[in-house]
């Protein structure tokens, strides 16, 4: 495998990283402070002027829309070229949007260009690709473990021309949002199918269809993600269009395979890039404080814990990559052992290595003031979103398991 970046990529890689020196990290504090004034006006759901102004910088700078492998729509990069412009981006919790490449739009504009009709692009895909709407993913919910999807209960009913729509739905990111204008929405068309996998579909929920509620916002170890926010939504006797409906009744699992697949990975890349900034900041703490009469870089525990996240990092990148291009070369489907374990081994890198940032930091790394503690936070989350570590482990060790079982099963020594 030949993982070398492309006079392309690395272009844009220069590309990128001047637009976050000299745009995006500057302008952390200016955003925090503009969130913490609207959150003080009553209106913490407020989208700000510093994301706009970078946006329009995105754009004017080529970095726009970089995702969307093997489409016109995009920047026409593979998952591989991808992956380290995606790392870059997960250096600051801004890059992402700014660049029109964050979750969970990113895997609801690969939903709808792989599987939506020419009318639900024109209504909804197009908006997206121009930053002019966000968009949400309702799939979990409360009252049942949704780590297991075919538990999921929301009712989607067919009803002459309509489907009508009854559900309880949370950690729906971005529903908060007022420029959050479509949902998809994954419940059960067929609840007495023989095939469990077959009784799910996916269909578009505008925002502003009668029925839709908004209950409330669900923080993350206190921090709220305004104004993106994650959200409780109610969905009651909701009606919308046969025409909503995505790819077909009963292909709401073929969907989320093909969704996952590419969201999971691009999470991972991220990390990548958050856990080089707690790296960074960890090594700048460590020369630059001193406890018992020598800098903290002086001290054994502190350079093997260097070291350790160095060698962690480097591994779950090399990993990122694989899974990337086997993606490329051979589909999400057949790459989905890859996938699985990266979404394993990416947010636990990035779990340890930020919490040895912090304690490098002592008191500091805990509070508000450097940012550690909101990226432990995100991190933290990223080993429950889109399927939990135990739900991927199980799935590695039962694609490693698969060919031995068959082997004694036909009577044949295992090799």
């Amino acid at each position: 495998m030949d993982f070398e970046y492309s006079p392309k990529v690395q272009e844009l890689q220069q590309r990128l990283w001047s637009f976050m020196r000299q745009h995006v990290l500057p302008a952390e504090a200016e955003f925090a402070a503009e969130v913490q004034a609207n959150r003080d006006a009553g209106n913490v759901w407020q989208p700000t002027r510093v994301m706009e102004r970078l946006k329009q910088q995105a754009r004017a700078d080529g970095l726009w829309n970089l995702f969307l492998p093997q489409s016109e729509r995009g920047a026409g990069l593979s998952n591989l070229e991808y992956a380290p412009l995606c790392e870059i981006m997960g250096r600051s919790g801004l890059a992402p949007e700014a660049c029109n490449c964050s979750a969970p739009d990113t895997g609801n504009m690969e939903v709808l260009e792989r599987y939506g009709t020419p009318a639900q692009q024109e209504r909804w895909l197009q908006p997206l690709l121009r930053g002019e709407i966000r968009s949400g993913f309702a799939m979990t919910e409360p009252a049942v473990a949704s780590s297991d999807a075919t538990n999921i209960q929301a009712s989607i009913r067919r009803d002459g021309d309509s489907y009508v729509i009854n559900a309880r739905k949370w950690w729906t990111s971005g529903a908060n949002d007022p420029r959050c204008k479509v949902l998809i929405l994954m419940g059960k068309t067929d609840p007495d199918h023989p095939d469990r996998h077959l009784r799910q579909s996916m269909i578009l929920v505008p925002m502003d269809t009668p029925g839709v509620k908004v209950l409330r916002h669900l923080e993350v170890f206190g921090y709220d993600d305004a104004p993106h926010g994650h959200a409780e939504v109610e969905f009651h006797d909701v009606r919308v269009p046969v025409d909503n409906m995505l790819l077909g009744e009963g292909r709401g699992f073929e969907i989320a395979q093909g969704r996952l697949g590419p969201g999971r990975i691009h999470h991972c890349m991220r990390l990548i890039g958050l856990a080089e900034r707690a790296l960074q900041d960890m090594c700048r703490r460590a020369v630059s404080r001193r406890a018992f009469g020598r800098s903290l870089a002086e001290h054994g525990v502190t350079r093997e814990r260097i070291a350790e996240a160095r060698m962690r990092i480097d591994q779950a990148r090399w990993l990122v990559l694989a899974a990337a291009d086997r993606m490329d070369r051979l589909g999400n489907k057949v790459a989905r052992k890859d996938i699985a374990m990266i979404k394993v081994v990416a947010p636990d890198m990035a779990c340890q290595v930020i919490d040895w940032a912090i304690q490098v930091h002592g008191g500091a790394g805990v509070s508000q003031d450097f940012g550690l503690a909101q990226a432990y936070a995100h991190a933290r989350t990223l080993r429950l979103a889109d399927g939990p570590d135990e739900v991927h482990r199980d799935q590695i060790a039962r694609m490693e398991l698969a060919p031995y079982a068959a082997q004694a099963a036909q009577g044949a020594t295992p090799h």
